[in-house]
């Protein structure tokens, strides 16, 4: 897997840096950049990219920093920080009429680049099983979830983060529900990829996605957009985040995958590979 070293900002002293980003590139064509969720890396997106390069795309999934093989400083798991991550990917690799799509934390990628850094280069954007707009309850976001939930995670990755994960993975694809297509290999894949994070990053991470209000940022979205959810996420529920995004986007695409966890990826990766390229190619630069 090819790595790469981008701009970045470091948010102690505000200097100019550079920190390396491991990715996956295949396929030509019209670049489409995959953000993987918490608290995963870019393998999370493997059952896409054989749909997505057949469609006649270039595809693009990088580790975030602190998890897979990307590197893993101390500090920088603000969305600020990033998007600016994200942005120094796009600009190194010089590429336009970019789609990102970012799935659970990385719709939160999505939103604070376009709210930071505009749209110039994007052609579109993805919120798959996203936390946008805002997932923490607050006097004026009433229908959110409560600090606790995500005080709970942390102390849980904290105490033994190995059998927090072990857990998590089974709400991440509502496992009672979904056993018979979800394989306890699945599962145990899913587990491997949460040990290549550090636990800085992913303590980090969930007050990031937990506490981050991306409403303002939503407000900068003029570009085709696709919402994909889940009814059944139990993770971002589909009320506190996909319908609430959709309401900020009257404009976007919306879809509700019936009887879909928060890991529609792999639950429904069929429906998902359509509903993407779908949107892509109704979508596509001329």
């Amino acid at each position: 897997m090819p790595s790469i070293a981008v701009p970045s900002v470091n948010t102690i002293d505000n200097t100019n840096s550079k920190i390396t980003l491991n990715y996956e590139d295949y396929g030509s064509g019209q670049p489409i950049v995959l953000i993987h969720g918490w608290p995963l890396h870019h393998a999370s997106w493997e059952a896409h990219y054989a749909a997505l390069v057949e469609a006649g795309y270039r595809v693009i999934a990088y580790d975030r920093r602190g998890f897979g093989n990307s590197d893993k400083p101390w500090d920088g798991y603000d969305y600020d920080t990033l998007a600016t991550d994200l942005k120094g990917l796009i600009d190194t690799l010089d590429l336009t009429n970019v789609v990102i799509a970012g799935f659970s934390m990385g719709g939160g990628e999505v939103a604070r680049y376009i709210g930071k850094f505009g749209t110039e280069k994007l052609a579109g954007a993805m919120l798959i099983s996203a936390v946008t707009p805002f997932m923490l309850k607050t006097d004026d976001n009433p229908d959110g979830l409560e600090k606790d939930v995500f005080t709970e995670m942390q102390n849980g990755v904290t105490k033994d983060r190995f059998a927090f994960f072990t857990d998590f993975q089974k709400n991440f694809v509502n496992y009672e529900d979904n056993k018979e297509t979800v394989s306890q290999e699945m599962l145990d894949f899913l587990w491997l990829m949460t040990t290549f994070a550090t636990p800085k990053a992913m303590l980090d991470c969930i007050t990031a996605f937990g506490t981050t209000d991306f409403r303002d940022d939503l407000k900068g979205f003029n570009i085709p957009t696709l919402i994909v959810h889940g009814a059944d996420d139990q993770i971002c529920p589909i009320d506190v985040c996909g319908k609430k995004a959709a309401e900020l986007l009257p404009d976007a695409r919306f879809e509700i995958i019936d009887g879909a966890p928060h890991g529609l990826n792999i639950t429904h990766k069929q429906k998902l590979n359509d509903i993407m390229t779908n949107f892509l190619a109704s979508n596509k630069p001329s």
